[in-house]
C-alpha cells in the first residue's frame, strides 16, 4: 500500500495527516461521486475513516441494488468529500480519490469476515449505538486513497 499523492496546490491551508483524521472522525457524512453512464451521480453516505500509517480507508456500506452500486460494478473509481463549515473563513474538508474495492459477500448477509467485524461494530458504534445492523441488502466498500486533498480556511487568518 503506498502513501496517497501529496497535495500540491494550497498548501498554506492544508490540512496535516493528524488534522485530516481528526476532522474525518468528527463528521459523520461524506458525499460520494461516481461515474455513471449518464455523467457524474453523487449521493451522501455515512463513512467510517480507519487512519493507518501515512494512508488509510474509508469504508462505506451501500445498498447493492442502487445506481452507485452499478456505476462502481463497471467503474470503480470513486472521489468522496467530507466538508463543513459555514462562513468563508470556516470552511473545511477533505476530498479522497481512488478505487473502491468490495470486501465482503454481496449483499451482506453476516457471514463471518475477520476484516468486517471490527469494521461494523465501529459503524455501529459511531451510527447505530453499538447495534450492528445486517439487512441483507448492503454491502461493504473499501477506499484507500490514491490521493487526499484538504483544506482548511480558518488556516487564512492564522498565516
Amino acid at each position: 500500500m503506498t502513501a496517497p499523492k501529496p497535495q500540491r496546490r494550497a498548501r498554506k491551508i492544508a490540512m496535516t495527516p493528524e488534522e485530516v483524521a481528526a476532522f474525518l472522525d468528527a463528521e459523520r457524512t461524506c458525499r460520494v461521486a461516481t461515474n455513471g453512464t449518464n455523467g457524474p451521480h453523487a449521493t451522501p453516505l455515512w463513512y467510517l475513516w480507519e487512519p493507518s500509517g501515512d494512508t488509510g480507508a474509508l469504508w462505506l456500506t451501500s445498498l447493492s441494488r442502487s445506481q452507485r452500486w452499478a456505476d462502481l460494478e463497471r467503474d470503480p473509481r470513486i472521489a468522496v468529500v467530507v466538508d463543513a463549515g459555514h462562513d468563508y473563513g470556516e470552511l473545511r474538508g477533505v476530498e479522497l480519490r481512488g478505487s473502491v474495492e468490495i470486501v465482503g459477500e454481496v449483499p451482506r448477509t453476516g457471514e463471518p469476515h475477520p476484516e468486517l467485524e471490527r469494521v461494523e461494530q465501529a459503524f455501529a458504534d459511531r451510527y447505530s449505538g453499538g447495534h450492528v445492523l445486517i439487512d441483507g441488502r448492503h454491502a461493504w466498500l473499501r477506499l484507500r486513497p490514491e490521493k487526499i486533498t484538504s483544506w482548511d480556511f480558518r488556516k487564512i487568518a492564522q498565516g
